[in-house]
């Protein structure tokens, strides 16, 4: 499972032209079932999002979490973080999980988020949505679960 965070001061999604979805400070994570995830992938990344400490403490250190800061977490879908540029210049999707599968671990990411009292805004899987943010510093990490454990 691919997530790219970003710590944000503020960040929305609208879809149609209405705010699906917005939080205050926090992280918006852009969240990619990759073919083959499974419960460990997901358990994994929603883990790393909620621990990740990329806050800074009053020494202005990153050293807090989300949780510690009492932040809000924004999670969009976004299939294209697993875009293969290997050949030519159209981006592969290949590696992507199949929608119906991919919906089913991206729902149960935010469950997991959800379950370790963070508030969690979404946009709406599969949709067509405009993102606006204030990226925080600018702060962005890529967590990838393949990489992170044996």
């Amino acid at each position: 499972m691919l997530a790219l965070v970003q710590r944000v001061t503020g960040a929305r999604v609208d879809i149609d032209g209405a705010t699906a979805g917005a939080i205050g400070k926090g992280l918006l994570v852009f969240l990619c079932a990759v073919k083959g995830d499974g419960d460990v992938d997901v358990a994994y990344t929603a883990r790393k999002i909620a621990q990740l400490r990329i806050f800074e403490d009053p020494a202005g250190k990153m050293n807090l979490s989300v949780q510690d800061v009492q932040g809000e977490v924004l999670v969009l879908s976004q299939f294209t973080l697993v875009a293969s540029t290997k050949k030519g210049n159209r981006p592969s999707f290949e590696g992507a999980e199949a929608p119906e599968q991919a919906r089913q671990l991206y729902e149960a990411a935010v469950r997991q988020l959800r379950d370790l009292a963070i508030p969690v805004t979404t946009g709406v899987f599969a949709a067509s949505m405009q993102v606006g943010l204030t990226n925080d510093g600018p702060v962005t990490i890529l967590i990838d679960s393949r990489q992170n454990f044996p």
